[in-house]
């Protein structure tokens, strides 16, 4: 009988169920399978990970892939796991609640953007995995001189982590990216003729931003930005009666 996902993800811990895959024992190792798929994934992108890809990466057919994961949903889960294990955490030594929040916030965008891919993969059950843990566990101690209760701290560090996943999303390279620059020196002025006096709150604020950037938008403007706000509003609800 195929493991369970929790058994799966937690397959090297001492006291995880020894066995429990079908057939004679495999030369390949469900670790194995997770590695192959993460290089597809980082590779060509999520869509490219499919059982039978990672049968023939790994010289095994189809049905042997699934004597380690019991189908592609549970896959996805241990590859982020997997992912978030290897995760270089950052250090906080004696840096105040700010800087090491702030350190939190770029470590996982770092990792958003090294594997976009995980953007795609919404499966609470991620939450269950070693990997998982240890990195809530270590992001919830950059929070510890705030003072939160336990409910608060986690709705906190939610809030940040939210934060980092939709600016990586914004971050997300178009296929026409690096000519943004080049366009908005070129348009802006016809674009400015097009639109006459139509819109000029828009022209007004969206000139004035355009120029700032040279570009329609700026994902790093917009990643200061919000980090700033984001740590004025954690401020805020940690000096707040009952927080």
């Amino acid at each position: 009988m195929p493991r369970e996902l929790i058994d799966l993800l937690w397959r090297d811990h001492p006291s995880a169920p020894q066995g429990g895959t079908r057939g004679p024992r495999s030369r390949i190792t469900t670790g194995a399978v997770v590695d192959a798929a993460l290089a597809l994934a980082d590779a060509e992108g999520l869509a490219a990970v499919t059982v039978r890809r990672l049968g023939d990466a790994l010289g095994i057919s189809t049905m042997s892939v699934y004597t380690h994961v019991n189908g592609r949903d549970d896959l996805l889960v241990l590859m982020a796991d997997a992912v978030y294990a290897r995760m270089p955490l950052p250090g906080y030594g004696t840096a105040g609640w700010r800087t090491r929040v702030r350190r939190v916030a770029d470590a996982s965008l770092a990792l958003h953007l090294e594997h976009p891919w995980l953007l795609e993969i919404e499966d609470d059950r991620t939450a269950f995995g070693p990997g998982t843990i240890a990195k809530y566990d270590h992001e919830l101690h950059a929070l510890d001189p705030l003072h939160l209760d336990d409910v608060a701290r986690d709705a906190a560090l939610t809030f940040v982590l939210d934060f980092v996943r939709g600016a990586a999303r914004a971050r997300r390279r178009g296929p026409r990216a690096d000519e943004l620059p080049q366009v908005w020196a070129r348009w802006a002025g016809r674009l400015a003729e097009y639109l006459g006096d139509d819109y000029p709150l828009a022209q007004r604020v969206g000139g004035a931003a355009g120029e700032e950037m040279n570009a329609p938008s700026s994902p790093a403007h917009a990643w200061e930005f919000g980090m700033a706000r984001v740590l004025d509003a954690l401020a805020r609800a940690a000096a707040e009666p009952g927080a």
